[in-house]
């Protein structure tokens, strides 16, 4: 079993632009491939998790979640990143289209998400990391027992890095996707503090 580090989409690894529905909308960061080519070849997998909550209410359906993840796929390999999964969450307890009203457990901060991966990719959570720009990131992290949750300060971080619910603590917030996988790395090696 190998370590992830489970990374948020939107906000984290590429521009927030609202729901994003279209692959010719998508902005990956100009540090988000190296990043993750630094946690790659730090021996950890690459998954990413995200909720689309636009197909719940009717934005764009499964198959433009499939273009985009697709894109994101494409461009994260043509640098040399490989992309061990992608997970992603179409539900809603208040959607607008039927079929996706449910309280899953898979919405994070609940952990379906990240128990299907460590099922299907032979994944030890308790040496993962969540990495992303809302504190439902970081209670991810704590409801599988990952070792830690990292705020990144992009996407709608900034915002919400003053409004921490009671009782989560990130194990750091960094400015961004490429300063959270050099604080990983820095963990690993016993140099890491947070903050």
């Amino acid at each position: 079993m190998t370590p992830a580090v489970f990374f948020d989409r939107d906000g984290t690894l590429n521009e927030e632009v609202g729901y994003l529905g279209r692959p010719d909308r998508l902005v990956l960061f100009p540090y988000t491939v190296e990043a993750l080519r630094l946690i790659a070849r730090s021996g950890y997998r690459i998954v990413i998790i995200t909720n689309q909550a636009g197909v719940a209410k009717g934005l764009f359906d499964e198959a433009a979640v499939h273009a985009v993840n697709g894109a994101v796929t494409a461009r994260l390999a043509a640098g040399g990143v490989p992309v061990a999964g992608i997970y992603y969450c179409p539900h809603l307890a208040e959607a607008t289209v039927p079929e996706y009203r449910v309280d899953c457990d898979c919405r994070k901060p609940r952990p379906g998400m990240l128990r299907r991966a460590e099922r299907e990719l032979g994944l030890d959570l308790p040496r993962s990391w969540v990495v992303g720009d809302r504190w439902l990131d970081v209670q991810l992290a704590a409801a599988v027992g990952a070792r830690g949750g990292l705020l990144v300060r992009t996407g709608y971080g900034e915002v919400e890095e003053g409004q921490a619910p009671p009782g989560v603590t990130p194990a750091a917030i960094v400015s961004n996707v490429l300063e959270a996988a050099s604080w990983i790395i820095r963990a690993d090696r016993g140099g890491a503090t947070s903050g």
